[in-house]
C-alpha cells in the first residue's frame, strides 16, 4: 500500500492532480513486467527502478494519453475521463477505417451548420460518451426522424457504433471523437439543440476525485445555452450520491428547471445501457433526473 501511494504522488508530481486508479494502473503496469504476475511481484519490480525512471515513465505514459485530448485554451483544467487503451476488435477498426469518413466529424473551433452535417434540417440531440453505443443507435432507428450526434473519446467505442449503424441502416448519427467540454465550448452553436442526454458518466466514486466527475455547474451552465427554450436535458446513473449531486447542481442552474419535484421515473423511450443492467444485476436503483430550458 505504502508503494502504491509512491507511485501516486510520483504521478501527482508530474501532473499536479490526484489520478484516478485506473490512470495509475495504466501507467505503472506496462513498466518493465507483465500484467499476469501477481500484484505484490509487480510493486517490487516498479520500486526497484530507480525514482528518476519511475518520474519518466509516469510523464511519458501522461503525454501519450493526453495529447490528443488537451485544452488548449486551459491547459490546468480537469479532466472528466482518463484515455485508456481498449482492445479494438477487428470488426470496430475495419468499421473505423471504413466508415468514419461519412460518420465521424473532425474536430473544429467554429460552431458546426448541423443542417449540412446531417444533410437535413431536424431536431438534434446529443449524446455526451455513448459508450459501445448500443443506446444511441437504439434510440436512433426507433427516432428517424430527430438527428443524434454522439461524443466519444475511446475508439473501440466509436468502432462498435460505427458498425451498428452500418448494420442497421442508420443513417441519422454522427460521432464527434473528442472531449465534450471542446466539442459544446467550440463546435455547438448557442440554442441550437433539441437534448442532451448524459447516461452513466464514471460517477468518480472517491472523494478526492468529485471535481471530476462532467456535471459541474460551469459545464451545466454552457449545455443551458447550447438548448433551444423547451429542450431537455437528461440525466441518469447508478451511484446514488452523484444522483444527488446532480439533481442540486442542476437545480441550481437558473436556466433550467425540473420536470418533476426531484427524480424522475426511467422515460420509456430511454433504452437500458450496458451500464444500467450492470447496475441493477447488483441490486443497485437507477436514478434519471430530467431538466427543461
Amino acid at each position: 500500500m505504502h508503494n502504491r501511494n509512491s507511485s501516486e504522488k510520483s504521478l501527482e508530481r508530474v501532473k499536479g492532480i490526484e489520478p484516478s486508479y485506473e490512470a495509475w494502473e495504466a501507467a505503472v503496469l506496462p513498466l518493465n513486467y507483465t500484467r499476469n504476475g501477481p500484484t505484490n511481484q509487480k510493486i517490487i519490480c516498479i520500486f526497484c527502478m530507480s525514482k528518476r525512471s519511475l518520474s519518466l515513465n509516469l510523464k511519458t505514459f501522461w503525454n501519450n494519453t493526453t495529447r490528443m485530448h488537451s485544452h488548449p485554451s486551459s491547459p490546468g483544467s480537469i479532466r472528466s475521463f482518463v484515455i485508456r487503451k481498449g482492445r479494438m476488435g477487428s470488426g470496430q477498426q475495419k468499421a473505423l477505417d471504413t466508415w468514419s469518413a461519412k460518420f465521424v466529424i473532425p474536430f473544429q473551433a467554429s460552431p458546426l451548420s448541423l443542417e449540412v452535417v446531417f444533410g437535413r434540417k431536424a431536431p438534434v440531440i446529443v449524446e455526451i460518451g455513448f459508450g459501445m453505443g448500443d443506446c444511441l443507435a437504439e434510440m436512433a432507428a426507433a427516432r428517424q426522424d430527430i438527428n443524434f450526434l454522439g461524443i466519444e473519446v475511446h475508439p473501440p467505442g466509436v468502432g462498435s457504433l460505427l458498425k451498428l449503424l452500418v448494420e442497421r441502416g442508420i443513417d441519422n448519427v454522427r460521432i464527434a471523437q473528442h472531449d465534450a467540454v471542446e466539442v459544446f465550448e467550440h463546435m455547438v452553436a448557442p440554442d441550437s439543440l433539441s437534448g442532451i442526454h448524459i447516461f452513466f458518466r464514471d460517477p468518480w466514486h472517491k472523494k478526492r476525485h468529485h471535481k471530476r466527475r462532467l456535471i459541474q455547474a460551469p459545464f451545466v451552465a454552457l449545455l443551458a445555452s447550447r438548448l433551444v427554450p423547451g429542450a431537455h436535458l437528461h440525466c441518469a446513473t447508478d451511484w446514488q450520491p452523484y444522483a444527488q449531486q446532480m439533481l442540486d447542481v442542476l437545480r441550481s442552474e437558473p436556466a433550467l428547471h425540473n420536470s418533476c419535484t426531484d427524480f424522475a421515473e426511467r422515460p420509456t423511450d430511454r433504452p437500458k445501457t450496458k451500464f444500467e443492467k450492470r447496475g441493477l444485476g447488483l441490486g443497485h436503483h437507477i436514478w434519471d433526473v430530467v431538466f427543461h430550458r
